[in-house]
């Protein structure tokens, strides 16, 4: 085993560990090392939507904001702490200055003022874009500037595990263990020893069948989980429809311009419009599309409304086993634009998008959505775009406090979409400002507090010697179990129980499945060919571990009563109907819960600890500038994390 020795560790190369590793080196922090799979691999440089968008303080024209009506927005949501809804807005416009200072186009007008426009959930025009890749945007400016740097990043590394030590009666985080996946596998276990990690490992993406996350990306939560690190609001993702031969959002104007939805049997055959069958007149159905438009994300609270269209095509592909389609090649044959809803046709008259098939409109609002699929082989001119209900985002996360660090671990940093700071709702782009206040104030705290060396050699590589004889491996060619197959049934099953839809005996069968198959995986060992079979099969392990704990999680969350909210319904016998058509009883969601906040920790025996908070209020803040400038210079302001540390 290889060790290298650090002050600090970046763990993924997505836009907000780039941040951090970039304003760490700003602030004469150089002794850093970036590992990664790739800078091309990761959800941030691999995605995004029709326009996506980046949520931060509202910078244009006269209309009034500022850090706390911003913070308030942000704290409506529910199952959010009101003290990360402040920071999130307060430093909101110094990170977008950092972007836009890297040369990440955003747009302003001739005086400078950044234009925006609303989201969802966003009462003020305080969402801007740089078109379909704002964040890959971002992440070319910040490796840019990092190579300018001379910044060392590692690639093709897959971390498995996070090395933690007892220090002065709590844990603290020490350094990682990765896979070099290009080494012999003999030579291809490396440790590094780090001061400080920040942990910027993105979502899920590996937990389910149905995603939109992109294949290169499957997230690496599980390996914080099996090292014990607190979880918070795991329960609250976010799932909506995209297509399945390219993952991509088809949000926004992908809906607005009205494709006709259709489904086949699996040869593509025996179309349909099977939309039909849910709506009393074409009107009716081509308003609720139009409104998917605007409201993309599956929402318990748009059913009845727009997120019944998800209802309808999720039971048309899992239910009947069709597939389902957008067709923008023409109108259906009955179509009559001055029929349209007043809303629907004015908006799309006052765009001047009124042509005869859905992608003539498309190439009026956005002809760059259309450009996008050519790019990557398929041409909606000629061909219909295949879509399914597709899991998107993770609102929950990692637990950490006021300076983005671990609640439980120390000098353990989770920025980025691993840290669970959203609860049930945001605006939309509110990620991407999350991503880049976390890693600004992560590198503030690590600068100001962690920047010495305390960290004993000989210890540590006593503990890195304990964690990879402890792996079990053996060589096996083939290997013995194939990590596609099992990947596929864990997916599969997530997709099933941990998805928007959710019923307590399918998560209580599913999470019995997931321990069962973890187990067998963990006594059979790992069995592997070369380096790549075994950084797999590890990440196997993590995302099995990961699957276990959200869906024990996602379980207290029913159990608990808290019923249908943010990005999932719960299904029960007593639940209410919400269509004639549709087999589905919802249960009601219990308000009362948007002032709590779940909090869950993996034991070491396996089992999950499970708990509620209370929600941390908006700080209400009326300072003096020399008290709190003396705060600031005599660093007392980096001891606030204490407070979120000590909630019980």
């Amino acid at each position: 085993m290889k060790t290298k020795r650090v002050h600090t560790l970046v763990i993924g190369s997505g836009a907000s560990g780039l941040c951090a590793a970039l304003r760490l080196h700003s602030t004469g922090m150089t002794d850093l090392l970036v590992c990664s799979e790739g800078l091309d691999k990761g959800t941030s440089v691999n995605t995004g939507s029709d326009k996506q968008t980046y949520y931060k303080l509202g910078m244009y024209g006269a209309e009034p904001d500022s850090p706390g009506l911003m913070a308030q927005d942000l704290f409506a949501g529910g199952s959010v702490h009101g003290d990360l809804a402040l920071i999130e807005a307060a430093v909101s416009p110094q990170a977008f200055a950092h972007l836009t200072s890297l040369g990440v186009p955003f747009p302003h007008d001739e005086y400078g003022q950044y234009i925006g426009y609303k989201t969802d959930h966003d009462p003020k025009r305080r969402a801007t874009s740089c078109g379909p890749y704002t964040s890959r945007d971002m992440c070319r400016a910040l490796i840019s500037a990092l190579k300018e740097r001379g910044v060392k990043i590692l690639e093709q590394r897959v971390v498995f595990s996070l090395l933690t030590i007892e220090e002065n009666g709590a844990k603290r985080c020490a350094g990682a263990l990765m896979i070099n996946r290009k080494a012999p596998v003999k030579d291809c276990v490396e440790a590094v020893q780090a001061e400080n990690v920040v942990f910027a490992v993105g979502g899920p993406g590996g937990l389910y069948g149905k995603s939109v996350y992109p294949e290169v990306h499957t997230g690496g939560i599980g390996i914080a989980l099996e090292a014990g690190a607190k979880a918070r609001s795991l329960p609250e993702s976010q799932f909506g429809l995209a297509s399945v031969k390219f993952r991509w959002n088809v949000s926004g104007s992908y809906m607005q311009v009205l494709p006709r939805f259709i489904s086949t049997n699996a040869d593509g055959g025996d179309e349909r419009e099977f939309l039909r069958e849910y709506f009393a007149s074409l009107p009716e159905l081509q308003n609720a599309v139009f409104l998917k438009g605007y409201q993309w994300p599956f929402s318990a609270g748009h059913v009845p409304g727009s997120s019944l269209i998800d209802l309808f095509t999720y039971v048309e592909t899992e239910i009947r086993h069709r597939r389902v389609w957008l067709d923008y090649r023409r109108d259906p044959a009955d179509f009559d634009f001055s029929s349209l809803p007043d809303e629907t046709r004015s908006y799309l008259e006052k765009s001047g998008c009124t042509g005869d098939t859905p992608l003539k409109r498309l190439a009026c609002m956005n002809a760059p959505a259309i450009d996008l699929y050519r790019e990557h082989g398929i041409d909606l001119a000629n061909v219909p775009l295949e879509i399914a209900v597709c899991a998107q985002h993770n609102n929950g996360g990692l637990a950490a406090d006021l300076w983005w660090e671990s609640e439980n671990i120390q000098h353990l940093f989770p920025v980025g979409e691993v840290n669970g700071s959203h609860g049930v709702i945001r605006p939309g782009g509110s990620a991407l400002n999350a991503g880049q206040v976390g890693a600004f104030r992560a590198a503030e705290r690590i600068a100001a507090k962690y920047s010495g060396c305390s960290l004993d050699n000989a210890c540590f590589d006593a503990i890195a010697e304990k964690a990879v004889e402890s792996l079990s491996v053996r060589m096996a060619c083939p290997p013995a179990l194939d990590w596609r197959a099992e990947r596929k049934i864990f997916q599969s099953r997530m997709s099933l129980a941990g998805a928007f839809l959710r019923r307590k005996d399918a998560l209580e069968k599913a999470i019995r499945e997931a321990r069962a198959q973890l187990a067998k995986m963990k006594n059979d060992g790992l069995a592997c060919s070369d380096a790549r079979d075994l950084s797999e099969c590890l990440r196997n392990r993590s995302l099995l571990t990961a699957s276990v704990v959200y869906l024990e999680a996602i379980l207290a969350q029913v159990n608990s009563g808290v019923g249908s909210r943010g990005g999932a319904v719960v299904l029960a016998d007593t639940g209410c109907p919400v269509h004639p058509k549709l087999d589905f009883r919802i249960v009601a969601e219990d308000t009362s819960f948007r002032s709590k906040v779940q909090e869950s920790v993996l034991n070491q025996d396996g089992s999950v600890s499970i708990q509620w908070t209370p929600c941390r209020p908006l700080p209400r803040t009326d300072g003096w500038f020399e008290t709190v400038w003396r705060q600031y210079r005599d660093k007392q302001i980096y001891d606030t994390f204490h407070e979120a540390k000590n909630v019980k």
